[in-house]
Parts: C-alpha cells; structure tokens; sequence
C-alpha cells in the first residue's frame, strides 16, 4: 500500500486512504472517567501501524484500549504500538434464580428503582471515597466510574435510616448486567453483597431472563469468591493496554 494516507477526519476520529478508499479507522471515545479509549478497525498490519502512530502522536496521554485476551493478535498489534498491560477483568456468567437470600437482621433490600436519590448519591459518594482511599477508584472497571446517578439502576441496602450497600445493574434484553456490588467498609463480612445478588439474581429470574453478568477485576479476590459461591463461571476475559 505505497498510496495509503493517514487523514484526521474529526477531533477523535482518523481514516486510513489507499487511492482514496477507507481502508482503516481509528477512534478515540472519551470514557465516563475523562479517559481516551482508542480503536482500530483495519485488516492490515501495516494500516493498523500507521493509525496507531498517527493517533498516538496527536492525542495526549495517557491513551488506553481494551483487547478480549482470546484475540492475541490484537493485543499484538497493540503492544508493537508501544502499549502495555495495566489490568485484567475476568468476565462471569452465572444463571438467574432462587427467591432470594433472607437479609441479615436490620437490614431492608430495596428493589430496583425503589432507592430514594438523596441518600443514594450521599452512599455513592462515601463509596467511591472509601475505594479511592484503598485499591483507587480508577482501579474499577471503565464503566462504573462516572454515570448519571439513576436511581432505577439500583438495588440499594438499608439499616435503620442509612444506606449501607449497592448493586448497579444494567437490565439488558437477554441478561442484567452488574456493573458494581459495593458495600460501606464499616458493613461488610455480614452478608450483604451475598443478600444484594440473591436479589439480582431472583428479580432476574422474575423478569423471565436467564443469566447475569459482571465484569471483575482479578485481585478482587472477595468478589471473585462472591460471584463463584453463586454458581457463577468464568467465561472469558479483558485486558486494559495504557501507553503513558
């Protein structure tokens, strides 16, 4: 391809020119956490190369990507751009059912769409607080980082007049999805992120959908343990390249 042009067709978006045919695309989308996310769509190694160069040298960084680890050859391409491997999120499945674990004593589940916003954003926020003091919030998955607080994305529980726990789910056609269970340091190892998925799982199931989702971070060790003490199964998994 001795006539391909590299042309920056928008503020985020590149096309790869051979005789003025696109023959390859870049992108870079802004993530929720202010974060740039690139893609490439091109069949050919030397297309991929020279979109990568042309992006990485106009964008500033830190720049990342995600690569399903069962496509190496992505990852490859990547990684001869100069990005490397920051994180890896394992992907569970787990099938839908039960009528819910009873809650430890004092505590109430609030179904979905049922969690007043005031008190939920206040626990939003001592959540996030708490993450960012130990393992750092941008350790969690892209997509929970930063979203409109939506109170019907929510099971929420609650102990006496405060929020203590919450499931952020995306209710898709053929499964939901969990995009967090997090519970406030001073409330955990009483049961409730197992109570909060039990809920999932049978208003899931309720809803006449089969399976759950969720995306984890490999040394999340305790909701590893969560999600497989629910039959749950690993299924594939993500990596998340960064070049600084």
């Amino acid at each position: 391809m001795n006539t391909l042009v590299i042309t920056r067709v928008a503020e985020r978006q590149w096309h790869a020119l051979d005789d003025d045919l696109v023959v390859g695309r870049g992108d870079a989308s802004p993530r929720p956490d202010g974060r740039l996310f690139l893609s490439i769509d091109a069949w050919h190694d030397d297309v991929f190369a020279r979109l990568a160069e042309a992006m990485l040298a106009a964008l500033p960084r830190p720049l990342y990507t995600v690569v399903d680890e069962a496509d190496p050859d992505l990852r490859t391409r990547w990684v001869q751009a100069g990005l490397t491997t920051r994180r890896r999120e394992w992907e569970y499945v787990m099938s839908s059912g039960g009528d819910g674990a009873v809650p430890p004593p004092g505590l109430a589940l609030l179904p979905i769409g049922t969690a007043e916003l005031d008190p939920l954003r206040h626990l939003d926020q001592t959540i996030r607080a708490e993450i960012e003091a130990t393992i750092g919030w941008d350790q969690m998955p892209a997509a929970v980082l930063s979203r409109p607080l939506d109170p019907t994305h929510y099971v929420v529980a609650a102990e006496l007049d405060a929020y203590v726990g919450l499931a952020r789910l995306a209710l898709l056609p053929r499964h939901t999805r969990i995009g967090l269970i997090a519970v406030r340091s001073g409330h955990r190892r009483r049961g409730i992120a197992h109570a909060l998925l039990a809920q999932i799982l049978a208003a899931t199931h309720a809803r006449g959908v089969a399976t759950v989702s969720a995306d984890v971070h490999e040394a999340n060790t305790a909701a590893i343990a969560l999600f497989e003490a629910a039959g749950a199964r690993r299924t594939g998994s993500n990596l998340e390249l960064v070049i600084h």
